[in-house]
C-alpha cells in the first residue's frame, strides 16, 4: 500500500475532495501541497479537466497534471447506496470537505451541510462555486469566463485596448477564487481547534472577483457622490505595456521618484523632471500617464534589450524579461531556486513538473506525489475505511454495474 504524505504544515488533515474541473483542485492541491491527505472523489467518467490538452495517454492531460498532484483518487458513483455509503465513510473522520458544484446539486445528493452535519459536527463544509447564497443568482452555473466578464475585467480590456473586450487568457478566477478558498478553508481549522466545531464555508466566485477587481478600480466611485467614472489610470492606460527595444521587447516600470532620478541620469536627461512639469511627481506623472508611458516608449526603442537590463540595474529600477512559455522554463532564477524539475510519472514518464513556491524551514512538505490516475487509490482507501479484501473484490467484479470502480 502507498505511504500517505507524513509531513508538512497540514499533517494529519484529511480533505475528502469533491471538486473538478480547475477552481477546486487548484485550491485542494494547495492543500495537499501543503501536506494534508487530499482524497479526490471522482465520478466514474472522471474529471473533465483530464481531456484538456495533449496527453500521452487518455485522462492524464497537462491541466490535469498541474492541478491534481498530492492527491489520492477514488471512484464513487453517488447515486447509488453502496457509493454513498462509503462517502459517508469517508466523512467519519474527516477535516475538510470541499466541493465545487452547485449548492442545489449537493442537496440533492443529500449532501447538504445539514446533512453531513449529522454524520461529522467538526467538519469544515467548503463550497466554491458561482455566487452568493442570498442574491437571485445562487442558482446559476458559471465559469472562469462569465465570472471574467461580469466582475469588469474585459470591460476593462476594452477600455484599455482599443474598444474590444477581452478575458485574461489564463483562468484568473478560478485561480483567484481556489486562493480564496485556501483561506478560508485554514481559518475555519483555526477556529475548529478553538471550538471545538465545524463550520459551512462560502467561497463565492462573482464577490470574490468584483472584489479582487474593484479593489484597484474602483476609484472615485469610491465617494457618494461619485468622483469620478472609476478606473486606475496607470492600469487602464494604452500605453502600459512591455517596451520595444531595438531588438525585442523589456518589461520594465520606473515608478517612484528616486527610480526617475535614476533612470533620467543614466540616459542623460537629468533635468527633465525639473522642466517638465509632466514628469516632476508622482502625481503629475499619473495625471499624464498617458503622455508619460508614450515617451517612454520612444525612449526604449533606441538601445537592445541587453543594453537596457545594464542599465536598468545600475539605475535601480524594476525590470523583468518579457518571457514565452518555452523562454520562462530557461529563466536563470527560476533555475537556480530548483523551481521545474522533471519527475517520472507511473504512467506518463518523464514530466515537467512546478515546485511549491512557498518553503517551510521547521514543517517542510514530503517529497511530491505525482496526479493519480482515475480510482488509482480506490482499493487503498477502502482498505483504511474497513472494507474486507473479499467486499471490495466484489465490489470491483460487479464491473460496469458497480458503484465502485478502482484501476487494479
Amino acid at each position: 500500500m502507498e505511504a500517505k504524505l507524513a509531513r508538512g504544515p497540514l499533517s494529519g488533515v484529511k480533505v475528502v475532495d469533491m471538486t473538478s474541473v480547475l477552481m477546486g483542485p487548484f485550491a485542494s492541491q494547495a492543500l495537499g501541497d501543503m501536506g494534508a491527505d487530499v482524497i479526490k472523489v471522482e465520478a466514474p467518467q472522471g474529471d473533465l479537466v483530464r481531456e484538456i490538452g495533449p496527453a500521452r495517454n487518455k485522462g492524464m492531460g497537462p491541466v490535469f497534471l498541474n492541478a491534481n498532484r498530492n492527491k489520492r483518487s477514488i471512484v464513487l458513483d453517488l447515486k447509488t447506496p453502496e457509493g454513498m455509503q462509503a462517502m459517508h465513510k469517508l466523512l467519519e473522520d474527516a477535516d475538510v470537505l470541499m466541493y465545487n458544484v452547485r449548492p442545489q446539486a449537493m442537496a440533492r445528493l443529500g449532501l447538504s451541510y445539514e446533512d453531513v452535519e449529522k454524520i461529522n459536527p467538526r467538519l469544515v463544509y467548503a463550497g466554491l462555486f458561482g455566487f452568493g447564497q442570498e442574491g437571485p443568482y445562487a442558482a446559476r452555473p458559471a465559469y472562469d469566463d462569465l465570472i471574467q466578464g461580469a466582475a469588469t475585467i474585459a470591460a476593462l480590456f476594452a477600455q484599455s485596448s482599443g474598444g474590444i473586450p477581452r478575458y485574461v487568457p489564463t483562468a484568473i478566477a478560478d485561480r483567484v477564487v481556489g486562493i480564496t478558498g485556501v483561506n478560508g478553508i485554514l481559518a475555519s481549522l483555526l477556529a475548529r481547534e478553538r471550538t471545538g466545531r465545524g463550520d459551512k464555508v462560502d467561497i463565492p466566485m462573482f464577490e470574490t472577483m468584483v472584489a479582487f477587481v474593484l479593489g484597484d478600480h474602483m476609484g472615485g466611485l469610491t465617494y457618494e457622490p461619485p468622483l469620478d467614472r472609476g478606473g486606475y489610470a496607470r492600469q487602464l492606460s494604452p500605453e502600459r505595456r512591455p517596451y520595444q527595444t531595438s531588438d525585442g521587447y523589456i518589461c520594465a516600470l520606473v515608478y517612484n521618484d528616486k527610480q526617475w532620478r535614476g533612470f533620467l541620469r543614466e540616459i542623460g536627461q537629468e533635468s527633465l523632471m525639473e522642466e517638465d512639469p509632466r514628469f516632476s511627481t508622482y502625481y503629475q506623472r499619473s495625471q499624464n500617464i498617458d503622455y508619460v508611458y508614450g515617451v517612454l516608449a520612444s525612449i526604449f526603442m533606441e538601445r537592445t534589450t541587453a543594453e537596457w537590463m545594464q542599465l536598468l540595474e545600475r539605475a535601480d529600477v524594476p525590470f523583468m524579461p518579457m518571457h514565452t512559455l518555452e523562454s520562462v522554463l530557461e529563466d536563470p532564477h527560476l533555475k537556480a531556486t530548483g523551481f521545474f524539475n522533471m519527475v517520472e510519472h507511473p504512467t506518463e514518464g518523464p514530466i515537467r513538473s512546478m515546485r511549491v513556491p512557498i518553503t517551510w524551514k521547521n514543517n517542510p512538505p514530503a517529497e511530491a506525489r505525482p496526479a493519480p490516475t482515475l480510482g488509482q487509490h480506490t482499493r487503498e482507501v477502502l482498505q483504511e475505511l474497513g472494507y474486507t479484501q473479499e467486499q471490495i473484490d466484489a465490489m470491483l467484479a460487479a464491473g460496469a454495474r458497480s458503484t465502485i470502480h478502482a484501476i487494479q
